[in-house]
């Protein structure tokens, strides 16, 4: 049982690790060039790579919640890219949130962010957990996806820290992050056209 429990802690330091190195080279790559993050470089750089641009549209939309960057620039930057096909920049940038969001869900708790939290915040953790589990709690996180403020990729974490219910996370996270995504596509093709 050792054997098991000790690759179960070089696994869980090794998506710490990994994580951490995604996030910090993303980091250094944003503060050496915060141009290349602008909705227009993305949409240029996207253009660029026309081949297979969807796929990468895709693609990027959904790794992007490891890096902690936002995806309101991908979405302003889909719009930028496709201003013909507003359903479909629509529907791209909604299931790059859905499985960006899924991965941040999961990995909080692959990560040892429960128990680092549960630890440490025991309080805060089981405030957040009652206020997430109370009838209420799917529209709290919907306001939290919805506010473009708030980073999203902030409360799936916490979702997953606190083992909201799935389905309900989910839910709230779509409703919050269609009703924004519908504001920046199609506000976007209107101030475009």
């Amino acid at each position: 049982m050792a054997t098991i429990s000790g690759i179960s802690k070089v696994i869980r330091a090794s998506l710490i690790f990994l994580w951490a190195a995604i996030i910090l080279a993303a980091l250094i790559f944003y503060l050496a060039n915060p141009a290349a993050f602008s909705a227009e470089n993305i949409a240029a750089f996207l253009k660029a790579n026309a081949g297979n641009i969807w796929i990468a549209y895709i693609l990027i939309s959904i790794l992007r919640g490891l890096t902690l960057l936002p995806s309101t620039p991908l979405v302003i930057a889909g719009t930028i890219l496709f201003p013909t096909e507003p359903v479909a920049v629509f529907s791209v940038s909604l299931i790059g949130i859905a499985l960006s969001s899924t991965m941040i869900y999961f990995f909080s708790e692959a990560l040892g962010f429960d128990d680092f939290f549960e630890k440490r915040k025991p309080d805060l953790v089981h405030s957040l957990k009652h206020r997430m589990e109370t009838p209420w709690g799917l529209a709290f996180v919907a306001a939290w996806a919805f506010f473009p403020l708030a980073p999203t990729d902030a409360v799936c974490y916490v979702a997953g820290i606190v083992r909201l219910e799935y389905w309900k996370f989910f839910l709230a996270i779509l409703l919050g992050e269609a009703i924004l995504c519908a504001i920046y596509v199609w506000a976007g093709n209107a101030l475009l056209a």
